[in-house]
């Protein structure tokens, strides 16, 4: 079966496309078929994978009718990619259709036997995109900062997310609050830690236990069209993206065992 889940949070530098990249490519790296279906106007997600945005159709286009899915598709080393680009950012006026909330959903339908996992990277805002990546999805992973604003961020979600859950998709799941640029020594990130959980907690869901903590090579990775897996594969934030690959993956795709040198460089450099 498969496994649709979106990335979101309403609001803007929390992680989400770098959390979208990281599990697109992690998961392809396990064998696994993947999508990368990029909602955002910027068409980030396109780009940490490697794309040249402004070529080639989009999910503007898909979502328009003036192609098909499987023709804005694109394959890159790291899995597949339905890119975005600026034009996606007239949706709110243009998308007017009767089920508009449901034009995602019916697209993927066309293609779902064809992956085992859909991971769709939202915009940072709560639109007819963002609702679209709801509607179709099974589960929702919400990065956030250790920071007030982003935990007053997932509050927000939360209506959002119980919308569609009494309207359109009633088995929508949030898979879990995952900090990000996280920093274990602040008080802060203590105490918006205690206060993600207690979020978490109305939203039926949990904080995951991996944090994925601060790194230069996050940053850095997108310039050369990587994602941090590949571009800083032994930094500690790369290894923390992987425990949340593979909370996703499960059983069915398991983490390759690791050669003698990960070993070496993860027990006395992390």
């Amino acid at each position: 079966m498969t496994q649709i889940i979106a990335v979101t949070n309403q609001k803007g530098g929390v992680g989400k496309t770098t959390t979208s990249a990281a599990l697109v490519c992690g998961l392809h790296q396990r064998g696994a078929r993947v999508l990368g279906v990029d909602l955002d106007p910027q068409g980030n997600l396109g780009f940490n994978l490697g794309l040249d945005i402004g070529t080639g159709s989009t999910v503007y286009d898909v979502l328009k009718g003036a192609c098909s899915l499987e023709q804005a598709i694109v394959s890159t080393e790291y899995g597949d990619v339905l890119p975005s680009d600026i034009m996606l950012s007239a949706a709110e006026v243009e998308f007017t259709v009767p089920r508009r909330e449901f034009m995602l959903s019916d697209q993927l339908s066309t293609v779902r036997s064809q992956y085992d996992f859909v991971i769709i990277d939202t915009p940072p805002a709560l639109n007819i995109l963002t609702v679209n990546a709801y509607v179709a999805s099974h589960g929702l992973i919400v990065p956030m900062e250790a920071e007030v604003l982003s935990l007053v961020g997932i509050t927000q979600l939360q209506e959002t997310i119980e919308t569609v859950r009494s309207t359109y998709n009633p088995q929508l799941k949030v898979l879990g609050i995952l900090l990000n640029k996280f920093n274990g020594r602040l008080t802060l990130s203590k105490d918006i830690l205690e206060l993600a959980e207690e979020v978490a907690g109305q939203l039926g869901s949990k904080v995951f236990q991996t944090r994925i903590h601060r790194g230069v090579g996050v940053a850095m990775a997108p310039a050369h069209g990587q994602t941090v897996l590949t571009y800083q594969p032994d930094s500690r934030p790369a290894q923390d993206f992987l425990d949340i690959v593979d909370a996703v993956a499960g059983d069915r795709f398991p983490r390759p065992k690791p050669t003698f040198r990960q070993k070496y460089i993860s027990k006395f450099f992390n």
